[in-house]
């Protein structure tokens, strides 16, 4: 599903010795933003290049450069044959295999190993570079395969496919160059073609790898890292949207908004917390459902933790992304190579490449869709059981008996949770060493990020179905009139032509329109005109 680029969303972003923002990555990956390279960029690249040079006619071993890589780093490479070497390494290394992987994550990683060569620490020539933004604006998506990295010298597999593209070798998707405007950008087919013709067409000249390159260009965590921005750009989205479906869920099934009082909140003064209920108190803001029930007659002593809980769940989903953002920030300014060159013009070996850092904190945001998305499905369920639902019919049914109303969009949910459970198992704790044990611990963050953008997904889809069955509830309780804020989310889901209340329909059409609208940010938008922006 294609999301829509934020109104801030920058058109063109320059690669240069500084980190790339959260931002500028989606708006690349995701919505076809051009890409230059700095001057300062240019000048670094060019400098270190010098370096490097001058070590390929040294008498002494220098790895990658001079030498076999991994377990074959002692083996002596002849300078006659290290182009060939660095040709070798990337086509042994496309070793990928699966179904291609989506080209917003192909792009982010490509935009992220142009980041690090623009640092000027990799080694590589001022071209090479250049090529990577020639084809990230020619629209040229390399294809990469799904399976292949252990996330520990880098995601190496999905590097080299994208590696042998610039060379002028394997498969890639064209599409639209970039700059087109959404429609064009996230509709028009992408093309199958090999590289050479790809190139051909867009006036690309292949590249002919030097010493170091090839390697320089497949080490690194930019998949994994490029999988991680993407997923924290969603999830940005998602949670605000989840208070959003918690505040229809607790209106329409006559909660109280009082356990959300802010002095009640500060008594546990976590961040994300705060900022959910805050997000509560103001959609639930001027609600006659509310009022018809805040009376003393009322002998409900306290609601259902799905409901009164929902700030500290998704507060702590709120706080949890704030740690991954800032694993995110960091690996955005880092400079990520083996070897590397220093800023000293030392060329070193080092681990840097590991990437534990950010496959522990994929990890992390798996958990946190899984939990997320376990309390919204409790709260539909609330809905669908007459005993519990206050005065709702069963399953919010036109007439229950002949009509099953929602029964079978809980049943969906209730798979995704299912299937959100198995994907919160870490990735990261699994390693299995590989090249002769030279690499005997591995991060397996590439297979993290794999399983969070399933989940992000399937958080999306539970949401929204709660979203779709709380607006159903809610104009179920007319002539009672809710929120303002909620209100303005019923009118949406209706005026996208998903029906309120009646007899049966097919309900995957509805879902589907939901959860583009979730992902959108449309849901969202919708009750901060009413409220303003949400935390």
């Amino acid at each position: 599903m294609s999301r829509l680029p934020e109104p801030d969303s920058p058109t063109e972003v320059v690669a240069s010795v500084g980190p790339l923002s959260l931002t500028e990555v989606v708006a690349v990956a995701r919505h076809g933003a051009r890409v230059t390279l700095s001057d300062e960029a240019a000048e670094g690249i060019t400098a270190t290049r010098r370096i490097i040079e001058e070590l390929a006619g040294d008498s002494r071993p220098h790895y990658g450069i001079s030498t076999g890589f991994g377990a074959l780093a002692t083996t002596s490479i002849p300078p006659q044959k290290r182009a060939q070497l660095q040709r070798s390494l990337v086509r042994s290394h496309a070793a990928g295999s699966g179904p291609e992987v989506e080209r917003e994550v192909t792009r982010a990683l490509m935009l992220l190993r142009l980041s690090t060569l623009a640092t000027g620490r990799t080694g590589v020539r001022l071209e090479t570079a250049q090529a990577y933004a020639a084809l990230l604006n020619a629209g040229i998506t390399p294809v990469v395969r799904e399976h292949g990295s252990l996330g520990c010298s880098g995601d190496l597999a999905p590097l080299a496919h994208c590696a042998l593209a610039v060379m002028g070798e394997g498969m890639v998707r064209v599409g639209p160059a970039a700059g087109a405007d959404h429609a064009t950008w996230t509709q028009t087919p992408q093309e199958l073609l090999p590289a050479g013709e790809a190139l051909a067409r867009a006036g690309i000249a292949p590249v002919e790898l030097a010493e170091k390159e090839g390697l320089a260009l497949i080490n690194g965590t930019d998949g994994m890292l490029g999988m991680l921005v993407l997923a924290l750009h969603d999830l940005g989205t998602l949670l605000t949207t989840a208070d959003v479906a918690a505040a229809m869920s607790v209106e329409g099934q006559l909660g109280t908004d009082d356990v959300f009082a802010a002095d009640l909140q500060a008594l546990r003064p976590h961040p994300g917390q705060a900022r959910s209920a805050e997000n509560l108190r103001a959609l639930l803001s001027g609600s006659a459902i509310r009022e018809s029930h805040r009376t003393e007659a009322c002998t409900r002593v306290q609601d259902a933790y799905s409901l009164r809980c929902s700030p500290q769940v998704h507060g702590s989903a709120r706080d949890t992304c704030g740690y991954a953002r800032t694993v995110a920030d960091h690996e955005l300014a880092a400079a990520v190579d083996n070897p590397v060159v220093t800023l000293d013009g030392r060329v070193e070996s080092n681990g840097n490449f590991h990437g534990a850092p950010v496959a522990h904190v994929l990890d992390f945001l798996a958990i946190v869709a899984a939990d997320v998305a376990g309390i919204s499905e409790r709260r539909t369920d609330r809905f669908l059981d007459v005993a519990r639902s206050h005065g709702l019919p069963p399953f919010l049914a036109d007439d229950p008996g002949t009509d099953s109303g929602l029964m079978i969009a809980q049943y969906t949910q209730a798979a995704l949770v299912a299937e959100l459970k198995r994907l919160a198992a870490p990735a990261s704790v699994d390693s299995i060493p590989s090249s002769a044990m030279q690499e005997d611990h591995v991060s397996m963050g590439w297979g993290a990020a794999r399983k969070l953008r399933r989940a992000v997904d399937a958080l999306a889809r539970v949401v929204a179905i709660e979203v779709l069955t709380a607006a159903r509830a809610l104009d179920l309780r007319a002539p009672l009139a809710p929120a303002p804020a909620t209100a303005a989310v019923v009118a949406l889901l209706r005026g996208s032509g998903v029906e309120g209340p009646g007899p049966d329909r097919q309900l995957s059409p509805e879902i589907e329109t939901v959860i583009d609208l979730v992902l959108d940010g449309r849901v969202r938008a919708a009750a901060e005109r009413v409220t303003g922006l949400l935390s």
